[in-house]
């Protein structure tokens, strides 16, 4: 999985901090401040905007829609390890 983020944003600290208390591993892209410099945002997402959350092939740039993804994504690993 990889997050690209910036570091004020307090929607990216909220998906970053789901991350840490879920445990989940993750590459960071800390993407520009000025939107249209976020060239790496917008070549996955079609969008400036982040968080933006990218594994495997599922792209997503809704916070709420991280979260679920997030969370589904650890039940499914709690279910596999036992």
């Amino acid at each position: 999985m990889t997050l690209y983020h910036v570091q004020w944003c307090p929607e990216c600290e909220i998906v970053r901090q789901k991350l840490a208390d879920l445990q989940l591993p993750y590459d960071e892209v800390i993407v520009p401040d000025f939107r249209p410099q976020r060239k790496e945002v917008f070549a996955v997402s079609g969008q400036y905007f982040v968080p933006v959350l990218q594994d495997g092939e599922v792209v997503l740039s809704d916070t709420h829609a991280i979260l679920a993804h997030l969370d589904s994504k650890a039940e499914s690993r709690r279910l596999a390890n036992g």
